[in-house]
Protein backbone atom coordinates (compact mmCIF):
# COMPACT_ATOMS: atom_id res chain seq x y z
CA UNK A 1 0.00 0.00 0.00
CA UNK A 2 1.44 3.40 -1.18
CA UNK A 3 2.05 6.05 1.07
CA UNK A 4 0.13 8.46 0.20
CA UNK A 5 -2.82 6.02 0.10
CA UNK A 6 -1.70 5.20 3.93
CA UNK A 7 -1.76 9.09 4.57
CA UNK A 8 -5.17 9.51 2.98
CA UNK A 9 -6.54 7.08 4.37
CA UNK A 10 -6.00 8.33 7.83
CA UNK A 11 -6.78 11.85 7.08
CA UNK A 12 -9.97 11.06 5.62
CA UNK A 13 -11.10 9.05 8.52
CA UNK A 14 -10.81 11.78 10.79
CA UNK A 15 -12.95 13.55 8.70
CA UNK A 16 -15.59 11.96 7.56
CA UNK A 17 -15.25 8.75 8.77
CA UNK A 18 -16.20 6.99 5.80
CA UNK A 19 -19.86 6.44 6.57
CA UNK A 20 -22.69 6.72 4.11
CA UNK A 21 -23.19 10.07 2.26
CA UNK A 22 -26.73 11.64 3.44
CA UNK A 23 -29.61 11.12 0.09
CA UNK A 24 -30.15 15.19 0.47
CA UNK A 25 -27.69 18.30 0.04
CA UNK A 26 -26.57 19.01 3.76
CA UNK A 27 -24.62 21.97 5.14
CA UNK A 28 -22.37 19.78 7.46
CA UNK A 29 -21.60 17.61 3.97
CA UNK A 30 -20.91 20.44 2.18
CA UNK A 31 -18.63 22.11 4.74
CA UNK A 32 -17.33 18.92 5.59
CA UNK A 33 -15.86 18.01 1.73
CA UNK A 34 -14.30 21.84 1.53
CA UNK A 35 -12.69 21.71 4.61
CA UNK A 36 -10.59 18.43 3.63
CA UNK A 37 -9.77 19.87 0.44
CA UNK A 38 -8.74 23.75 1.52
CA UNK A 39 -7.00 22.09 4.17
CA UNK A 40 -3.06 22.55 5.17
CA UNK A 41 -2.67 19.20 4.11
CA UNK A 42 -3.38 18.87 0.36
CA UNK A 43 -1.24 22.06 0.28
CA UNK A 44 -3.32 23.98 -2.92
CA UNK A 45 -4.07 21.26 -5.04
CA UNK A 46 -1.62 21.71 -7.25
CA UNK A 47 -2.03 18.93 -10.15
CA UNK A 48 1.29 16.35 -10.34
CA UNK A 49 1.95 17.28 -5.99
CA UNK A 50 0.73 14.99 -3.43
CA UNK A 51 -1.74 17.63 -2.31
CA UNK A 52 -3.89 17.29 -6.06
CA UNK A 53 -3.49 13.22 -5.69
CA UNK A 54 -5.06 13.28 -2.33
CA UNK A 55 -7.65 15.44 -3.47
CA UNK A 56 -8.65 12.95 -6.40
CA UNK A 57 -8.40 10.29 -4.40
CA UNK A 58 -10.95 11.81 -1.62
CA UNK A 59 -13.45 12.71 -4.54
CA UNK A 60 -12.50 8.85 -5.97
CA UNK A 61 -13.66 7.43 -2.13
CA UNK A 62 -16.98 10.27 -1.98
CA UNK A 63 -18.21 9.02 -5.30
CA UNK A 64 -17.79 5.65 -3.85
CA UNK A 65 -19.63 5.95 -0.83
CA UNK A 66 -22.51 7.62 -2.46
CA UNK A 67 -22.75 4.47 -4.59
CA UNK A 68 -21.89 6.25 -7.96
CA UNK A 69 -20.51 3.72 -10.60
CA UNK A 70 -16.82 4.64 -11.02
CA UNK A 71 -15.16 5.01 -14.96
CA UNK A 72 -12.07 5.31 -16.74
CA UNK A 73 -9.45 3.31 -14.21
CA UNK A 74 -11.08 2.67 -11.37
CA UNK A 75 -12.49 6.33 -10.99
CA UNK A 76 -9.81 8.26 -12.56
CA UNK A 77 -9.07 9.41 -16.98
CA UNK A 78 -4.98 9.90 -16.34
CA UNK A 79 -3.31 12.94 -18.64
CA UNK A 80 -0.15 13.92 -18.71
CA UNK A 81 1.17 17.82 -17.87
CA UNK A 82 4.02 19.57 -17.94
CA UNK A 83 4.32 21.53 -14.06
CA UNK A 84 7.80 23.00 -14.04
CA UNK A 85 10.63 24.06 -16.72
CA UNK A 86 14.20 23.94 -15.58
CA UNK A 87 17.63 24.86 -16.74
CA UNK A 88 19.70 21.69 -17.66
CA UNK A 89 23.22 20.82 -17.08
CA UNK A 90 24.15 22.30 -21.02
CA UNK A 91 23.32 25.88 -20.98
CA UNK A 92 26.38 28.72 -21.41
CA UNK A 93 26.66 32.28 -23.02
CA UNK A 94 30.60 32.93 -24.10
CA UNK A 95 32.17 35.82 -26.49
CA UNK A 96 35.47 37.54 -26.38
CA UNK A 97 37.03 36.08 -23.53
CA UNK A 98 33.50 36.25 -21.48
CA UNK A 99 32.35 33.54 -20.00
CA UNK A 100 28.33 33.94 -18.53
CA UNK A 101 27.24 32.75 -15.65
CA UNK A 102 23.83 31.46 -15.88
CA UNK A 103 21.09 33.22 -13.35
CA UNK A 104 23.50 35.56 -13.21
CA UNK A 105 24.75 37.03 -16.65
CA UNK A 106 21.96 35.53 -18.54
CA UNK A 107 19.12 32.95 -18.47
CA UNK A 108 16.99 31.13 -21.51
CA UNK A 109 13.39 31.79 -21.40
CA UNK A 110 10.73 29.58 -20.73
CA UNK A 111 9.52 29.27 -24.24
CA UNK A 112 13.27 29.16 -26.12
CA UNK A 113 14.11 25.93 -28.21
CA UNK A 114 17.30 23.79 -26.91
CA UNK A 115 20.02 24.57 -29.27
CA UNK A 116 23.76 25.56 -29.62
CA UNK A 117 24.27 28.72 -31.78
CA UNK A 118 27.79 30.24 -32.71
CA UNK A 119 27.06 33.52 -34.79
CA UNK A 120 27.84 37.08 -35.06
CA UNK A 121 25.34 39.72 -33.51
CA UNK A 122 23.00 43.23 -34.47
CA UNK A 123 21.39 45.18 -31.80
CA UNK A 124 18.25 45.88 -33.46
CA UNK A 125 16.62 48.02 -30.95
CA UNK A 126 12.67 47.04 -29.81
CA UNK A 127 12.68 44.70 -32.97
CA UNK A 128 10.02 46.11 -34.72
CA UNK A 129 8.36 45.77 -38.14
CA UNK A 130 5.38 47.93 -37.84
CA UNK A 131 4.08 49.29 -41.44
CA UNK A 132 0.57 50.81 -40.54
CA UNK A 133 -1.35 54.21 -41.80
CA UNK A 134 -0.53 55.61 -38.15
CA UNK A 135 2.87 53.86 -37.34
CA UNK A 136 5.64 53.05 -38.98
CA UNK A 137 8.68 51.54 -37.52
CA UNK A 138 11.01 49.25 -38.96
CA UNK A 139 14.22 47.99 -37.23
CA UNK A 140 15.18 45.32 -39.90
CA UNK A 141 14.96 48.19 -42.82
CA UNK A 142 18.72 47.26 -44.04
CA UNK A 143 19.95 45.12 -41.73
CA UNK A 144 21.04 41.98 -42.20
CA UNK A 145 19.98 38.94 -39.33
CA UNK A 146 20.23 36.00 -41.26
CA UNK A 147 21.81 33.83 -39.30
CA UNK A 148 22.86 35.67 -36.75
CA UNK A 149 21.83 36.61 -33.27
CA UNK A 150 20.05 39.90 -32.59
CA UNK A 151 20.01 41.68 -29.16
CA UNK A 152 16.35 43.18 -28.96
CA UNK A 153 14.67 45.32 -26.30
CA UNK A 154 11.98 44.60 -23.79
CA UNK A 155 8.84 46.89 -24.54
CA UNK A 156 8.32 50.27 -26.59
CA UNK A 157 8.95 53.92 -26.49
CA UNK A 158 5.65 54.59 -24.27
CA UNK A 159 5.85 52.28 -21.72
CA UNK A 160 4.17 55.36 -19.13
CA UNK A 161 1.33 55.39 -21.66
CA UNK A 162 -1.40 53.39 -20.79
CA UNK A 163 -2.78 53.84 -24.09
CA UNK A 164 0.54 53.59 -26.07
CA UNK A 165 0.27 52.54 -30.23
CA UNK A 166 2.87 50.38 -29.45
CA UNK A 167 1.10 48.25 -26.91
CA UNK A 168 0.07 45.67 -30.31
CA UNK A 169 3.93 44.94 -30.84
CA UNK A 170 5.03 44.70 -27.51
CA UNK A 171 5.14 41.11 -26.52
CA UNK A 172 7.82 39.69 -26.73
CA UNK A 173 6.91 36.09 -27.90
CA UNK A 174 5.91 38.79 -31.16
CA UNK A 175 9.14 40.21 -31.75
CA UNK A 176 10.61 36.59 -31.50
CA UNK A 177 8.61 35.86 -34.48
CA UNK A 178 9.26 38.42 -36.54
CA UNK A 179 13.08 37.87 -35.67
CA UNK A 180 12.69 34.37 -37.09
CA UNK A 181 10.66 35.39 -40.16
CA UNK A 182 13.82 37.58 -41.05
CA UNK A 183 16.10 34.52 -40.81
CA UNK A 184 17.87 35.34 -37.30
CA UNK A 185 19.25 32.46 -35.73
CA UNK A 186 18.76 33.67 -32.01
CA UNK A 187 17.76 35.75 -30.03
CA UNK A 188 19.04 38.12 -26.72
CA UNK A 189 16.29 40.03 -24.66
CA UNK A 190 17.38 42.79 -22.65
CA UNK A 191 15.16 44.76 -20.27
CA UNK A 192 15.73 48.39 -20.89
CA UNK A 193 15.88 50.91 -17.66
CA UNK A 194 11.68 51.55 -18.12
CA UNK A 195 10.81 48.12 -18.05
CA UNK A 196 13.23 47.12 -15.14
CA UNK A 197 15.38 49.59 -13.31
CA UNK A 198 16.22 46.73 -11.33
CA UNK A 199 17.32 44.81 -14.30
CA UNK A 200 15.84 41.28 -12.84
CA UNK A 201 16.58 38.50 -15.16
CA UNK A 202 13.08 37.41 -16.62
CA UNK A 203 13.39 33.97 -14.83
CA UNK A 204 11.42 30.81 -16.35
CA UNK A 205 8.11 31.14 -13.92
CA UNK A 206 7.28 33.79 -16.45
CA UNK A 207 5.52 30.81 -18.63
CA UNK A 208 5.02 27.44 -17.29
CA UNK A 209 4.39 26.07 -20.78
CA UNK A 210 6.06 23.78 -23.45
CA UNK A 211 5.30 25.87 -26.75
CA UNK A 212 8.74 26.68 -27.87
CA UNK A 213 8.94 29.91 -29.74
CA UNK A 214 11.68 27.80 -32.78
CA UNK A 215 14.64 29.85 -31.61
CA UNK A 216 17.03 29.80 -28.74
CA UNK A 217 16.01 32.92 -26.96
CA UNK A 218 18.56 34.09 -23.46
CA UNK A 219 17.73 37.12 -21.16
CA UNK A 220 21.06 38.99 -20.46
CA UNK A 221 21.46 41.65 -18.08
CA UNK A 222 22.47 45.04 -19.36
CA UNK A 223 25.95 44.98 -18.36
CA UNK A 224 26.41 41.95 -20.76
CA UNK A 225 24.88 43.53 -23.26
CA UNK A 226 27.37 46.49 -23.12
CA UNK A 227 30.30 44.53 -22.92
CA UNK A 228 28.69 43.52 -26.63
CA UNK A 229 28.26 46.96 -27.52
CA UNK A 230 31.48 48.38 -26.91
CA UNK A 231 33.15 48.03 -29.87
CA UNK A 232 30.22 50.43 -31.37
CA UNK A 233 30.97 53.44 -28.57
CA UNK A 234 26.90 52.90 -27.39
CA UNK A 235 25.43 51.46 -23.79
CA UNK A 236 22.31 49.86 -23.66
CA UNK A 237 21.09 53.19 -21.34
CA UNK A 238 22.20 55.75 -24.45
CA UNK A 239 20.57 53.84 -26.83
CA UNK A 240 17.20 53.40 -24.54
CA UNK A 241 17.16 56.80 -24.80
CA UNK A 242 18.22 57.39 -27.96
CA UNK A 243 15.26 55.31 -29.17
CA UNK A 244 12.48 56.85 -27.13
CA UNK A 245 13.77 60.22 -27.90
CA UNK A 246 13.89 60.43 -31.64
CA UNK A 247 11.36 57.39 -32.36
CA UNK A 248 13.56 56.22 -35.07
CA UNK A 249 15.19 53.13 -35.75
CA UNK A 250 18.77 52.32 -34.81
CA UNK A 251 20.73 49.37 -35.74
CA UNK A 252 24.03 48.13 -35.34
CA UNK A 253 26.46 45.45 -36.84
CA UNK A 254 28.59 44.14 -33.69
CA UNK A 255 32.35 42.79 -34.42
CA UNK A 256 31.77 39.70 -32.28
CA UNK A 257 30.31 36.76 -32.29
CA UNK A 258 28.21 35.21 -29.97
CA UNK A 259 28.66 31.46 -28.79
CA UNK A 260 25.46 30.71 -26.53
CA UNK A 261 23.55 27.18 -25.73
CA UNK A 262 20.29 26.62 -24.22
CA UNK A 263 19.14 23.31 -22.50
CA UNK A 264 15.58 23.44 -20.88
CA UNK A 265 14.09 20.58 -19.11
CA UNK A 266 10.51 20.28 -19.08
CA UNK A 267 9.45 18.49 -15.80
CA UNK A 268 5.89 16.07 -16.20
CA UNK A 269 4.07 15.05 -13.88
CA UNK A 270 -0.02 12.60 -14.64
CA UNK A 271 -2.99 14.08 -12.87
CA UNK A 272 -6.24 12.83 -13.61
CA UNK A 273 -10.02 13.74 -13.91
CA UNK A 274 -12.43 12.05 -11.55
CA UNK A 275 -15.01 10.30 -13.31
CA UNK A 276 -18.30 8.52 -11.59
CA UNK A 277 -21.70 7.56 -13.64
CA UNK A 278 -25.29 7.00 -12.46
CA UNK A 279 -27.22 5.10 -15.14
CA UNK A 280 -30.71 6.06 -16.33
CA UNK A 281 -33.58 3.83 -16.54
CA UNK A 282 -35.55 4.86 -19.42
CA UNK A 283 -34.05 1.60 -22.29
CA UNK A 284 -33.66 4.46 -25.22
CA UNK A 285 -33.00 7.70 -22.85
CA UNK A 286 -30.24 6.26 -20.44
CA UNK A 287 -27.76 6.35 -23.55
CA UNK A 288 -28.09 10.01 -23.43
CA UNK A 289 -25.97 12.11 -21.02
CA UNK A 290 -26.04 15.18 -18.38
CA UNK A 291 -22.37 16.25 -16.97
CA UNK A 292 -22.30 17.77 -13.34
CA UNK A 293 -18.76 19.03 -13.38
CA UNK A 294 -16.50 21.49 -11.43
CA UNK A 295 -12.32 21.73 -11.23
CA UNK A 296 -10.82 20.31 -7.92
CA UNK A 297 -7.21 21.87 -8.32
CA UNK A 298 -6.06 24.91 -7.79
CA UNK A 299 -2.39 26.94 -7.29
CA UNK A 300 -0.33 25.11 -4.76
CA UNK A 301 2.01 27.28 -2.65
CA UNK A 302 1.57 30.17 -5.56
CA UNK A 303 4.26 32.56 -6.04
CA UNK A 304 5.66 33.82 -9.51
CA UNK A 305 3.66 32.08 -12.19
CA UNK A 306 1.09 30.43 -10.79
CA UNK A 307 -1.69 32.64 -11.57
CA UNK A 308 -1.54 34.13 -7.92
CA UNK A 309 -2.84 37.74 -7.21
CA UNK A 310 -0.19 37.71 -4.79
CA UNK A 311 2.98 36.22 -6.67
CA UNK A 312 5.44 37.53 -4.26
CA UNK A 313 3.93 35.55 -1.31
CA UNK A 314 4.68 32.02 -1.35
CA UNK A 315 2.19 29.91 1.01
CA UNK A 316 -0.49 27.72 0.27
CA UNK A 317 -3.62 29.07 -1.34
CA UNK A 318 -6.21 27.00 -0.09
CA UNK A 319 -8.82 27.72 -3.06
CA UNK A 320 -11.84 27.10 -0.64
CA UNK A 321 -14.19 29.11 -3.04
CA UNK A 322 -12.27 28.23 -6.40
CA UNK A 323 -12.99 25.32 -6.32
CA UNK A 324 -13.35 23.50 -3.31
CA UNK A 325 -16.75 24.67 -3.41
CA UNK A 326 -17.69 23.70 -6.59
CA UNK A 327 -16.06 20.13 -5.95
CA UNK A 328 -18.15 19.53 -2.81
CA UNK A 329 -21.48 20.69 -4.68
CA UNK A 330 -20.59 17.63 -7.40
CA UNK A 331 -19.82 15.64 -4.73
CA UNK A 332 -23.52 16.54 -3.45
CA UNK A 333 -25.36 16.52 -6.24
CA UNK A 334 -23.86 12.72 -7.15
CA UNK A 335 -25.11 11.56 -3.58
CA UNK A 336 -28.58 13.57 -4.24
CA UNK A 337 -29.10 12.44 -7.62
CA UNK A 338 -28.12 8.62 -6.79
CA UNK A 339 -31.04 8.40 -4.05
CA UNK A 340 -33.61 9.26 -6.68
CA UNK A 341 -32.02 6.84 -9.64
CA UNK A 342 -34.71 4.82 -10.30
CA UNK A 343 -36.68 8.17 -11.20
CA UNK A 344 -33.92 9.28 -13.93
CA UNK A 345 -34.60 8.41 -17.01
CA UNK A 346 -30.74 10.21 -18.34
CA UNK A 347 -27.65 8.79 -17.41
CA UNK A 348 -25.97 11.46 -15.36
CA UNK A 349 -21.66 11.80 -15.73
CA UNK A 350 -19.93 13.46 -12.56
CA UNK A 351 -16.63 15.02 -13.30
CA UNK A 352 -13.91 16.62 -11.37
CA UNK A 353 -11.47 18.34 -13.29
CA UNK A 354 -7.93 18.66 -13.11
CA UNK A 355 -5.87 20.99 -14.97
CA UNK A 356 -8.09 23.99 -15.47
CA UNK A 357 -6.01 26.64 -13.52
CA UNK A 358 -3.36 25.57 -16.09
CA UNK A 359 -5.90 26.27 -19.01
CA UNK A 360 -8.87 24.20 -18.61
CA UNK A 361 -6.67 21.13 -19.43
CA UNK A 362 -8.90 18.83 -17.84
CA UNK A 363 -12.12 19.29 -19.56
CA UNK A 364 -10.16 19.63 -22.82
CA UNK A 365 -8.53 16.63 -22.31
CA UNK A 366 -12.06 15.00 -21.27
CA UNK A 367 -13.73 16.27 -24.19
CA UNK A 368 -10.83 14.83 -26.64
CA UNK A 369 -11.08 11.80 -24.77
CA UNK A 370 -14.49 11.22 -23.95
CA UNK A 371 -15.33 8.04 -22.33
CA UNK A 372 -18.99 8.17 -24.11
CA UNK A 373 -20.02 9.19 -27.45
CA UNK A 374 -19.47 13.11 -27.16
CA UNK A 375 -23.10 13.78 -28.97
CA UNK A 376 -24.69 11.86 -26.58
CA UNK A 377 -23.91 14.46 -23.80
CA UNK A 378 -26.85 16.68 -24.01
CA UNK A 379 -26.27 19.66 -21.11
CA UNK A 380 -23.41 20.09 -19.25
CA UNK A 381 -23.55 21.85 -15.68
CA UNK A 382 -20.34 23.54 -14.44
CA UNK A 383 -19.87 24.72 -10.57
CA UNK A 384 -17.03 26.89 -10.80
CA UNK A 385 -17.06 29.32 -6.88
CA UNK A 386 -20.05 29.29 -5.69
CA UNK A 387 -19.95 29.43 -1.61
CA UNK A 388 -19.15 33.02 -1.36
CA UNK A 389 -22.56 34.60 -1.70
CA UNK A 390 -22.52 38.20 -1.64
CA UNK A 391 -25.72 39.06 0.63
CA UNK A 392 -25.05 43.13 -0.64
CA UNK A 393 -25.79 41.80 -4.16
CA UNK A 394 -28.07 39.06 -3.30
CA UNK A 395 -27.87 37.37 -6.50
CA UNK A 396 -26.06 34.24 -8.07
CA UNK A 397 -24.87 34.22 -11.96
CA UNK A 398 -25.93 31.13 -14.37
CA UNK A 399 -24.19 31.67 -17.82
CA UNK A 400 -25.00 29.46 -20.85
CA UNK A 401 -28.54 30.28 -20.19
CA UNK A 402 -28.14 31.35 -24.26
CA UNK A 403 -27.13 28.22 -25.44
CA UNK A 404 -30.39 26.37 -25.38
CA UNK A 405 -33.69 26.95 -27.21
CA UNK A 406 -35.03 25.97 -23.70
CA UNK A 407 -32.46 27.21 -21.36
CA UNK A 408 -34.19 30.26 -19.78
CA UNK A 409 -37.30 28.72 -19.26
CA UNK A 410 -36.24 25.92 -17.57
CA UNK A 411 -34.24 28.58 -15.11
CA UNK A 412 -36.93 30.36 -14.73
CA UNK A 413 -39.32 27.62 -13.30
CA UNK A 414 -37.31 27.06 -10.50
CA UNK A 415 -36.25 30.64 -9.46
CA UNK A 416 -38.98 32.49 -8.44
CA UNK A 417 -39.16 30.48 -5.04
CA UNK A 418 -35.40 31.34 -3.98
CA UNK A 419 -34.40 33.83 -1.67
CA UNK A 420 -32.22 35.31 -3.86
CA UNK A 421 -32.33 36.92 -8.00
CA UNK A 422 -30.77 34.68 -10.28
CA UNK A 423 -28.43 36.58 -13.08
CA UNK A 424 -29.05 34.72 -16.46
CA UNK A 425 -25.76 35.58 -18.92
CA UNK A 426 -26.93 34.10 -22.16
CA UNK A 427 -22.77 33.35 -23.62
CA UNK A 428 -21.85 29.78 -23.26
CA UNK A 429 -17.98 30.75 -23.30
CA UNK A 430 -16.39 31.72 -20.38
CA UNK A 431 -13.37 31.28 -18.38
CA UNK A 432 -13.71 27.88 -16.82
CA UNK A 433 -14.34 23.94 -17.67
CA UNK A 434 -18.16 24.84 -19.32
CA UNK A 435 -15.89 26.65 -22.58
CA UNK A 436 -14.80 22.97 -23.81
CA UNK A 437 -18.48 21.60 -24.35
CA UNK A 438 -19.89 25.13 -25.47
CA UNK A 439 -16.97 24.62 -28.13
CA UNK A 440 -18.88 21.08 -29.08
CA UNK A 441 -21.97 22.24 -29.68
CA UNK A 442 -22.97 20.84 -25.86
CA UNK A 443 -25.63 23.63 -24.17
CA UNK A 444 -24.03 24.55 -20.84
CA UNK A 445 -24.86 25.93 -17.22
CA UNK A 446 -22.75 27.73 -15.31
CA UNK A 447 -23.64 28.32 -11.51
CA UNK A 448 -21.24 31.00 -9.44
CA UNK A 449 -21.49 33.57 -7.08
CA UNK A 450 -18.92 35.77 -8.86
CA UNK A 451 -15.44 36.71 -7.79
CA UNK A 452 -13.96 38.49 -4.67
CA UNK A 453 -10.99 40.14 -3.51
CA UNK A 454 -10.20 36.77 -1.76
CA UNK A 455 -9.37 35.37 -5.31
CA UNK A 456 -6.48 33.34 -6.09
CA UNK A 457 -4.84 34.44 -2.62
CA UNK A 458 -3.92 32.74 0.21
CA UNK A 459 -6.79 34.25 1.81
CA UNK A 460 -9.60 31.90 -0.14
CA UNK A 461 -10.20 29.50 3.01
CA UNK A 462 -13.01 27.59 4.22
CA UNK A 463 -14.08 29.93 7.44
CA UNK A 464 -15.19 32.36 4.56
CA UNK A 465 -17.75 30.54 2.62
CA UNK A 466 -21.78 30.50 3.39
CA UNK A 467 -22.70 26.78 3.44
CA UNK A 468 -26.16 27.82 3.77
CA UNK A 469 -26.42 29.54 0.51
CA UNK A 470 -24.25 27.07 -1.41
CA UNK A 471 -26.89 24.06 0.05
CA UNK A 472 -29.55 26.32 -1.49
CA UNK A 473 -27.53 26.78 -4.85
CA UNK A 474 -26.97 22.67 -4.83
CA UNK A 475 -31.14 22.06 -4.34
CA UNK A 476 -32.00 24.88 -7.16
CA UNK A 477 -29.17 23.22 -9.67
CA UNK A 478 -30.49 19.78 -8.85
CA UNK A 479 -34.15 20.76 -9.80
CA UNK A 480 -33.09 22.31 -12.98
CA UNK A 481 -30.92 19.07 -13.56
CA UNK A 482 -33.75 16.64 -13.06
CA UNK A 483 -36.24 18.71 -14.75
CA UNK A 484 -33.64 18.59 -18.11
CA UNK A 485 -33.64 14.27 -17.59
CA UNK A 486 -37.43 14.43 -17.55
CA UNK A 487 -37.63 16.28 -20.83
CA UNK A 488 -38.35 14.03 -23.55
CA UNK A 489 -36.03 15.44 -26.05
CA UNK A 490 -32.87 16.93 -25.02
CA UNK A 491 -31.93 20.58 -24.78
CA UNK A 492 -31.30 22.55 -28.73
CA UNK A 493 -28.29 23.45 -29.05
CA UNK A 494 -27.91 27.33 -29.92
CA UNK A 495 -25.30 29.29 -30.50
CA UNK A 496 -25.06 31.83 -27.85
CA UNK A 497 -21.91 34.44 -27.68
CA UNK A 498 -18.16 33.64 -29.52
CA UNK A 499 -16.78 30.45 -29.25
CA UNK A 500 -13.28 32.39 -28.87
CA UNK A 501 -10.98 34.91 -26.51
CA UNK A 502 -8.65 35.51 -29.38
CA UNK A 503 -6.04 36.89 -27.12
CA UNK A 504 -4.24 37.20 -23.67
CA UNK A 505 -3.54 38.80 -21.03
CA UNK A 506 -5.46 41.65 -22.15
CA UNK A 507 -3.95 42.44 -25.24
CA UNK A 508 -6.77 43.24 -28.05
CA UNK A 509 -6.39 41.99 -31.46
CA UNK A 510 -7.77 44.23 -34.34
CA UNK A 511 -9.68 41.52 -36.19
CA UNK A 512 -10.10 38.52 -35.58
CA UNK A 513 -11.41 34.79 -37.27
CA UNK A 514 -13.73 33.99 -34.83
CA UNK A 515 -12.77 30.75 -33.76
CA UNK A 516 -11.69 29.32 -30.15
CA UNK A 517 -8.16 28.36 -30.60
CA UNK A 518 -6.07 25.43 -28.59
CA UNK A 519 -5.09 27.54 -25.66
CA UNK A 520 -3.54 24.34 -24.15
CA UNK A 521 -1.21 24.03 -27.11
CA UNK A 522 -1.74 20.54 -27.44
CA UNK A 523 -1.23 20.31 -31.05
CA UNK A 524 2.70 21.04 -31.89
CA UNK A 525 2.28 21.56 -35.72
CA UNK A 526 0.29 24.53 -36.25
CA UNK A 527 -2.52 25.82 -34.03
CA UNK A 528 -5.89 23.74 -33.39
CA UNK A 529 -9.22 25.02 -33.88
CA UNK A 530 -11.18 23.78 -30.83
CA UNK A 531 -14.35 26.24 -31.70
CA UNK A 532 -15.72 28.08 -34.91
CA UNK A 533 -17.73 30.83 -34.46
CA UNK A 534 -21.25 30.89 -36.23
CA UNK A 535 -21.08 33.29 -39.34
CA UNK A 536 -17.80 34.89 -38.15
CA UNK A 537 -14.76 35.31 -40.82
CA UNK A 538 -13.48 31.77 -40.44
CA UNK A 539 -17.30 29.70 -40.41
CA UNK A 540 -17.92 32.10 -43.78
CA UNK A 541 -14.88 30.69 -45.14
CA UNK A 542 -15.14 27.51 -44.69
CA UNK A 543 -13.03 26.55 -41.50
CA UNK A 544 -14.27 24.19 -39.39
CA UNK A 545 -13.54 22.36 -35.92
CA UNK A 546 -10.54 20.39 -35.85
CA UNK A 547 -8.74 22.03 -38.54
CA UNK A 548 -4.67 22.87 -37.56
CA UNK A 549 -3.75 26.66 -39.25
CA UNK A 550 -0.18 26.47 -40.16
CA UNK A 551 -0.12 29.29 -42.44
CA UNK A 552 -1.37 33.07 -42.63
CA UNK A 553 -0.58 34.65 -45.85
CA UNK A 554 2.07 31.97 -46.71
CA UNK A 555 3.91 32.59 -42.86
CA UNK A 556 3.81 29.71 -40.64
CA UNK A 557 2.04 29.51 -37.78
CA UNK A 558 3.22 26.94 -35.20
CA UNK A 559 1.44 27.94 -32.10
CA UNK A 560 -0.98 30.07 -30.64
CA UNK A 561 1.60 33.09 -29.66
CA UNK A 562 2.75 32.81 -33.73
CA UNK A 563 -1.16 33.17 -34.61
CA UNK A 564 -1.90 35.99 -32.05
CA UNK A 565 0.94 37.87 -33.79
CA UNK A 566 0.07 36.87 -37.51
CA UNK A 567 -3.32 38.43 -36.75
CA UNK A 568 -2.33 41.67 -35.16
CA UNK A 569 -0.84 42.60 -37.94
CA UNK A 570 -3.67 42.35 -40.40
CA UNK A 571 -6.77 45.04 -40.87
CA UNK A 572 -10.37 44.47 -41.10
CA UNK A 573 -11.47 44.48 -45.02
CA UNK A 574 -8.45 42.18 -45.41
CA UNK A 575 -9.02 39.06 -47.93
CA UNK A 576 -6.31 36.81 -45.91
CA UNK A 577 -5.25 32.62 -47.25
CA UNK A 578 -4.89 30.14 -44.54
CA UNK A 579 -3.46 26.96 -45.09
CA UNK A 580 -4.98 24.59 -43.11
CA UNK A 581 -4.66 20.65 -42.41
CA UNK A 582 -7.45 19.14 -42.34
CA UNK A 583 -8.08 15.15 -42.20
CA UNK A 584 -4.14 14.62 -42.99
CA UNK A 585 -4.33 16.59 -45.69
CA UNK A 586 -3.45 20.64 -46.31
CA UNK A 587 -5.93 22.79 -47.40
CA UNK A 588 -6.23 26.50 -48.43
CA UNK A 589 -8.93 28.71 -47.43
CA UNK A 590 -9.80 31.92 -48.40
CA UNK A 591 -11.05 34.38 -45.65
CA UNK A 592 -12.94 37.78 -45.81
CA UNK A 593 -11.54 39.77 -42.48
Amino acid sequence: MKKTFIYFLLLGLTVTGFSQRKSEITVKELKSDVYYLASDSLQGRKPGTKGGDLAAEYIRSQFRQSGVTLMGESGFQYFEIVTDIVTGTGNKMEFEGFTGKLNKDFMPLAYSSNADVKAPVVFLGYGFDIDQDSLKWKDYDGADVKGKWVILLRGDPEMDKQDSKFIPYTEIRGKILVAKDHGAIGVLVVSPVAVDKDDKLIGLHSENNDVTSGLPVINIKRAVANKLLASSGFLIDSLENMLNRTRQPKTLELHVAVNASTDLVLKKARTANVIGMIEGNDPVLKSEYILIGGHYDHLGFGGPGSGSRMPDTVAVHYGADDNASGTAMVIELAGKLESVRKELKRSIILVAFSGEEMGLLGSKYFVDHCPVDLKKIKAMFNFDMVGRFDKSKNSISISGTGTSLEGDSIILKFEKSLPFTVTHSPDGYGPSDHAAFYSSNIPVFYFTTGAHTDYHTPFDQASRLDYETEKIIGDFACNIIKDVDRMSHPPTFKESGKKAAEGRGGRRLKVTLGIMPDFAGTEKKGLRIDGVTKDGPADKGGMLKGDIIISINGMPVGNIYEYMARLGKLKAGLTISVEVIRNEKNEVLIIQL
